[in-house]
């Protein structure tokens, strides 16, 4: 049998990762299983262990592939001709976020547990892209205060990821998780992702500018 090309193996790839991002649009990460991603992309089980190992691989996959999309955003904000203030670097920041609300959703995940059970060189593979979406906001940093230090931009950095981390169960509440908070006689104000990203973003870029 005549191997897969390099294209059709990269395609067969994202077809699983496709099938993955499907489920997830209505199931849980825990409702999800590797047999259901084989099914939903018409792979068997064999077919799909010659890409992944296991469902935590393709969901660090899909992670990986938002996390791409995501530095597009950071770049065209990199390269604005516009004088970037707090408000205004809040403002875009805000709202790449707001345009990757996957990205945010897989953020709300068991991330750790996901690296746990991703093979070595596919987890490799991710922290590259993440590094590279470290690299893209610490530029748009730079870019709005060309003076600062690399521990002043490592302090934003240092809080503006892992904030972003929360904001989806913020914003998008289960239908059970709002009924606990009204029995808990909790106010539920809702907001968009820019909404809640733009006030934080603010204070995260002042505070580093004291």
């Amino acid at each position: 049998m005549p191997k897969c090309s390099l294209e059709t193996m990269v395609c067969r790839r994202e077809k699983l990762i496709d099938a993955c991002e499907k489920l997830y649009q209505t199931k849980t990460f825990d409702e999800i299983t590797l047999k259901e991603i084989g099914d939903e992309a018409e792979f068997t089980r064999t077919a799909i262990y010659s890409y992944f190992q296991t469902k935590e691989e393709i969901f660090l996959a899909l992670l990986q592939r938002e996390y791409g999309k995501w530095i597009k955003e950071l770049e065209n904000i990199e390269q604005t001709k516009v004088k970037l203030t707090a408000s205004k670097l809040a403002k875009m920041l805000a709202l790449s976020l707001q345009n990757r609300v996957q990205l945010l959703k897989l953020l709300s995940m068991n991330l750790y547990a996901i690296e746990e059970n991703s093979r070595d060189e596919n987890l490799l593979e991710f922290k590259r892209v993440y590094k590279a979406s470290l690299d893209a906001v610490d530029r748009c940093f730079r870019k709005f205060d060309p003076k600062a230090s690399p521990a002043e931009s490592y302090a934003f950095s240092y809080h503006f990821f892992p904030f972003m981390y929360g904001i989806y169960p913020y914003v998008f509440p289960s239908e059970k998780q709002i009924k606990a908070m009204k029995t808990a006689g909790m106010k539920l104000k809702k907001r968009t992702v820019c909404q809640l990203a733009y006030p934080a973003i603010v204070k995260m870029l002042e505070k580093n500018k004291e």
